[in-house]
């Protein structure tokens, strides 16, 4: 069901005529004259903009080893320069400049508004501020943390970049005080689903601590202990609220099924139109970047899926070298069979199903399936939601904290938190017995099983990023699909490898610099307005 939030804030955007672009080009002081500020509605105007900095679809997957596109790409190729300007810098600066407006001018509504009130919104403005902040942190490391309103004369302009643990810091501070203040999901209810929730700031939080709790662990600086102890908190919260649960059905999560209040897994999502009639905000995303192979599924992120015995393929006595395509998905986790396509699978009105004969698009023989819809690429227009944040994501992300905390993680933490997803998997469930009887490493299978339960969800290059594993992943060659030739045919010329694997990217075209590459290079038009700002090392 569509909800209600979704149909104000695409109308609100509509009559105030709000575009990103009007935005960034008033002043801060441009929204402080007396006739706002003076009402809970103008609070919900204010704050309505903030959802527009919700990240729609892409195809950052590509940055990683999930995924490759049509073309090369400068962050997998390492020919990456130092960009004038970079919308990656700007934007977040641009939500954080909204979200301090908000905070600042807020309490203004005091007369007409109570407290509770006014915390509440004041509560998402710093929610999304820790979104913005954290947006920034994990790209470029150490940038300018600026807190209130500035003008052409302030001196917070010229200041040099805080430190990133000052800043997370921040981030802390500001997500606490909107899970305290932010209302339920069950109290936002069916007319406000899409706002953020308490849980949805805990959640963010528990993914915060996580990635910067892991990274200074194994980049080796900082206090790793102190933001895994947070994520752990942070996630267990999260469960112990009961406002959540996994969706029974892995594939409609990513449908039109699983939309609305009755997903509870879904925790933060990017909401789309309302319906084909009201195309406020629609997307593209199967018709326009998967079935056109701008992001393809790699033979590394299908050979990481397990079989259903729980061991991966290279271990399990049920693996057997596939004979034809479909053998590929057998026996298998089953979310390998509802993230990928198989032959024989929907897939678009012209062609009606999938067959692998598509190497001209689907470069590696594979094509991704969640989110792919025939009515919707009959129409070209998709209102499927984006899920940003899921249980899911909380249950691992308190695995993981859990384990890189203590140096181990009990079985029961296992039950908790891992098996329920190896269930809706239907795979065998891991314990530490189950890991030392086979010779298994639980951190790996950690791993793993964030990465074939959040596959195609933009991920995984932020996890090579704090796992320190980037140079080790990313400079390897790109490999599709066993080559079967009765059913790729030859139209298409591809290479292949010696043992008949697709060769779609060699590796002296993959590149990651260590010295480097683990922070994104500032933008030279940043560092030429502000003398005191610092270039990131060797960029």
């Amino acid at each position: 069901m569509k909800s209600k939030f979704k149909y104000i804030l695409s109308t609100c955007l509509l009559i105030l005529g709000m575009t990103a672009c009007d935005i960034n080009r008033l002043p801060e002081t441009s929204i402080s004259d007396a006739t706002f500020w003076r009402s809970e509605t103008d609070l919900i105007a204010a704050t309505n903009y903030l959802y527009t900095f919700i990240p729609g679809f892409n195809t950052e997957d590509v940055w990683s080893d999930d995924a490759i596109g049509l073309t090369s790409n400068n962050i997998s190729d390492g020919s990456r320069l130092a960009p004038s300007t970079d919308g990656n810098y700007t934007s977040p600066y641009q939500l954080i400049r909204a979200a301090n407006n908000i905070i600042e001018k807020g309490p203004k509504a005091a007369a007409t508004t109570s407290q509770a009130v006014i915390d509440r919104y004041i509560g998402e403005a710093r929610f999304f501020r820790a979104w913005g902040y954290y947006s920034l942190v994990q790209k470029y490391g150490d940038v300018p943390l600026i807190l209130k309103i500035l003008d052409d004369t302030s001196p917070e302009l010229t200041e040099p970049a805080s430190p990133r643990e000052k800043i997370f810091d921040q981030i802390y501070q500001d997500l606490d005080f909107a899970a305290s203040k932010l209302p339920t999901i069950a109290t936002l209810g069916i007319g406000n689903f899409g706002r953020i929730s308490n849980t949805g700031a805990l959640a963010f939080k528990a993914r915060v601590a996580l990635f910067e709790g892991t990274r200074s662990k194994f980049h080796n600086y900082g206090d790793y202990k102190k933001h895994l102890t947070l994520a752990v908190a942070a996630a267990k919260a999260v469960i112990d609220s009961k406002q959540h649960a996994l969706y029974a059905n892995y594939f409609d999560l990513f449908q039109y099924a699983g939309e609305g209040l009755q997903n509870k897994e879904n925790i933060i999502v990017k909401q789309y139109g309302v319906s084909l009639t009201d195309r406020v905000l629609t997307h593209t995303y199967f018709r326009g970047t998967l079935e056109n192979g701008n992001k393809n599924p790699t033979k590394s992120l299908v050979d990481s899926y397990l079989m259903s015995d729980g061991l991966p393929i290279t271990k399990s006595p049920l693996y057997k070298a596939p004979v034809k395509s479909t053998d590929v998905f057998v026996g298998r986790d089953d979310r390998l069979n509802q993230t990928v396509m198989k032959a024989g699978d929907p897939y678009i009105f012209t062609k009606k199903v999938f067959d692998v004969a598509v190497l001209v698009f689907q470069k590696t023989g594979f094509c991704f399936r969640k989110f792919s819809n025939i009515d919707d690429w009959n129409t070209q227009a998709s209102s499927i939601d984006r899920p940003i944040l899921r249980y899911a994501e909380v249950l691992l992300a308190y695995a993981e904290a859990k384990y890189e905390l203590d140096g181990s993680i009990s079985d029961a933490d296992l039950d908790l938190a891992i098996n329920p997803l190896r269930a809706r998997g239907k795979i065998a469930k891991l314990t530490n017995a189950f890991v030392t009887t086979n010779g298994l490493n639980m951190r790996d299978e950690l791993r793993r099983e964030r990465r074939v339960e959040l596959a195609q969800e933009g991920h995984r290059y932020w996890d090579l990023i704090r796992w320190k594993t980037a140079e080790i992943e990313l400079p390897k060659p790109v490999l599709g699909n066993y080559f079967f030739k009765s059913e790729f045919g030859t139209t298409t010329t591809v290479n292949l490898t010696p043992d008949n694997y697709i060769l779609v990217t060699a590796a002296n075209f993959r590149k990651f610099d260590p010295a480097k590459d683990y922070l994104w290079p500032l933008p030279l038009n940043e560092i030429s307005l502000n003398p005191n700002l610092k270039q990131n090392p060797n960029w």
